[in-house]
């Protein structure tokens, strides 16, 4: 394996005794446009309650990692009140949806599978067995807001769960069930299912339509129907929108904000919905946020609006506001409910160099984007094609998401280089093993670098990118190409970033005209302070990087 300069630096860093702790963390303003996002399969996190591993007789039958492996919410909690997320400088937490799912298990042609992961809906009203229950649910937005971090629910607008012989098909006027997807047009990617027994809810219909049969006998067997029912007519009545399918769903996903706090949506397969629904869903979800933030005032963090981000496949920030759908159709998603949309081309612009990828993507947020974001990542749930699948470099990865303009969003392991590879496993289950809390806990050695070291260098740049919004929502200027030098500037905020720097000698940073001379600065990296002088800064350090600010 080769190992980039930086990298080998800062693994010896790490390796490194004497090397200072970093300052800690003052609490800043937040913006959404500067969020580190940590995502999670809670399923696949931590597992604080054995008793709930396997519910609803569902068994441990499923293929190599697509069957239920014990995380709860109860063990996000725990981790939160364990300071994990802190140290990481973490703003929010995505959980994966916590909806009741599929009972049964089904083999979509690669094993054996149970909805572990949330998106095999069965009641979108109800929490799954397997992650706990509602006291749980509370108590982790609760323990977040409780230390400054906002929690996002993932939200399902397209498709029920597979259809099993345990989990009736819903009816026809509440879904579709063919034809399959040709991703050709709007149409051919909007009016069809995903994948061959994925029911495909009808957003588009406005005819009223009764509740299904099996959610009316289930509601009744736990002792629920006329409190449903009842909160359902009160909601229509309000809203003066016809019982149409999405607006149920709509009513069921603001349910969940209006009760527990969570402070925004991440919208799953949005260019697979009607792109009028999700700002109709954000409407109904921002009445339910400010209900909320009214009824708990020492809960709320703020007076920031409802936030929304959206899956859009394939989407990049070159995109801007023209996401190309085919047959010459072109959907605007900042425009139809969304604060940011997941930009898709990162993974494959991390190959490239620092510049490239930092001033392209300033240049676009402060152009076209201006007033919107994105959110960055590196690996994901689905995403077949990670930056970094064997975990050969972790400290570029962090270097790389966490300093790069727009939102950034970690998704579970990437602190710690939990492999995405998995011997057995087929399809996207690679990307979906159990947190490797055991390689933290032993700061076990892979390939020339040490797990705790890994996630210690994601922490100081997690919480430097937290301390300073001008990392992710300032202005960029590149001031030296080598070693690459830039600053990012928001309101009064400033910061300079060095990379690549030599590892033999100490090497003086140009900070002007970003910071005078004379003045006191810090890097947030080695702990070290020292004063400008003639336009340049020296911390005489060793590092690869250099983290500057106040």
């Amino acid at each position: 394996m080769k190992f980039s300069a930086l990298a080998v630096s800062l693994a010896l860093t790490f390796g490194a005794a004497h090397v200072s702790a970093a300052p800690p963390v003052a609490r800043t303003p937040f913006v959404w446009e500067n969020a580190t996002v940590y995502f999670l399969l809670t399923d696949r996190f931590n597992n604080a309650n054995r008793a709930n591993d396997l519910a609803y007789g569902r068994k441990a039958d499923a293929a190599p990692l697509r069957g239920y492996m014990g995380g709860d919410l109860a063990g996000v909690t725990a981790k939160i009140k364990e300071g994990y997320f802190k140290e990481l400088g973490v703003d929010a937490i995505w959980i994966s949806p916590p909806v009741e799912q599929i009972h049964a298990g089904t083999d979509e042609g690669t094993g054996k599978s149970y909805g572990f992961h949330g998106y095999w809906a069965r009641d979108f009203t109800s929490i799954d067995a397997n992650l706990g229950n509602e006291a749980d649910l509370q108590e982790l937005v609760d323990t977040a807001h409780a230390n400054g971090i906002r929690v996002l629910l993932d939200v399902v607008m397209n498709h029920t769960g597979p259809v099993t012989a345990s989990d009736p098909v819903w009816p026809k006027d509440w879904v579709r069930t063919a034809p399959v997807c040709a991703f050709k047009d709007a149409r051919t990617t909007i009016d069809c299912t995903l994948v061959k027994n994925l029911p495909d809810f009808r957003t588009d219909a406005d005819r009223p339509v009764a509740l299904p049969p099996a959610l009316v006998a289930k509601w009744k067997d736990e002792g629920r129907y006329e409190r449903e029912g009842a909160s359902l007519d009160a909601f229509f009545k309000e809203t003066g929108y016809p019982r149409a399918p999405r607006y149920y769903l709509m009513k069921w996903h603001a349910d969940w904000v209006r009760k527990y706090g969570f402070d925004g949506f991440r919208a799953d397969t949005a260019k697979h919905v009607e792109p009028r629904v999700w700002k109709e869903l954000k409407k109904v979800a921002s009445k339910a946020f400010e209900d909320w933030k009214r009824d708990n005032p020492s809960k709320r963090l703020g007076d920031g609006k409802f936030y929304m981000t959206a899956e859009v496949y394939n989407y990049s920030l070159r995109h801007a506001h023209q996401f190309d759908m085919g047959g010459e159709t072109f959907v605007d998603f900042y425009d139809n409910g969304f604060d940011s949309v997941i930009n898709f081309s990162m993974t494959s612009d991390a190959r490239g160099g620092y510049d490239a990828m930092f001033g392209r993507y300033a240049a676009l947020l402060a152009g076209p984007l201006r007033g919107y974001s994105v959110m960055n990542y590196l690996s994901s749930h689905d995403d077949a094609a990670p930056f970094d699948p064997a975990r050969t470099r972790p400290y570029d990865s962090a270097v790389k998401l966490l300093l790069s303009p727009g939102a950034a969003q970690i998704y579970y392991g990437d602190e710690t280089a939990r492999l995405l590879t998995y011997p057995g496993a087929k399809g996207d289950a690679v990307l979906r093993s159990f947190m490797n809390w055991d390689e933290l806990a032993s700061n076990a050695q892979r390939d020339g670098y040490r797990i705790a070291e890994v996630r210690k260098h994601w922490g100081i740049i997690g919480r430097f990118r937290q301390m300073h919004p001008a990392v992710g929502a300032g202005e960029h200027r590149k001031l030296l190409a080598t070693p690459y030098v830039f600053a990012r500037t928001y309101e009064k905020d400033r910061v300079v970033v060095g990379l690549d720097l030599p590892t033999d000698k100490s090497t003086p940073i140009v900070v002007a005209p970003i910071f005078r001379d004379g003045e006191s600065v810090t890097d947030y990296y080695s702990g070290k302070k020292a004063v400008v002088a003639g336009g340049k800064v020296d911390f005489h350090t060793r590092n690869g990087i250099v983290l500057i600010a106040n």
